[in-house]
């Protein structure tokens, strides 16, 4: 599966999300993603249900298409201070 699909996936099925999806390890590791995820619907969400807000939003590709993803989650207020 495409970087970008999962992108398109995760952006498609979260409510205002900004999805940046990258190799964890490597580029030659494409069962090892990374993901930072930005949206609304994260505010005042246990970390916990914001990962499984991500997962729902990928459906049956997290158990067929990817092996493992790192998530970081943030209300885009959260991802502002992050990036100061």
């Amino acid at each position: 599966m495409e970087l970008d699909d999962i992108e398109d996936l995760i952006e498609s099925n979260l409510e205002e999300a900004e999805a940046t999806v990258t190799h964890a390890r490597d580029k030659h590791d494409d069962d090892h993603l990374a993901a930072t995820v930005v949206s609304p619907a994260f505010d005042g969400v246990p970390l916990v249900q914001q990962h499984q807000q991500v997962y729902d939003a990928l459906g049956d590709h997290m158990t067929t298409d990817i092996h493992a993803l790192e998530l970081s989650t943030y209300t885009p207020e959260e991802y502002d201070e992050y990036e100061r």
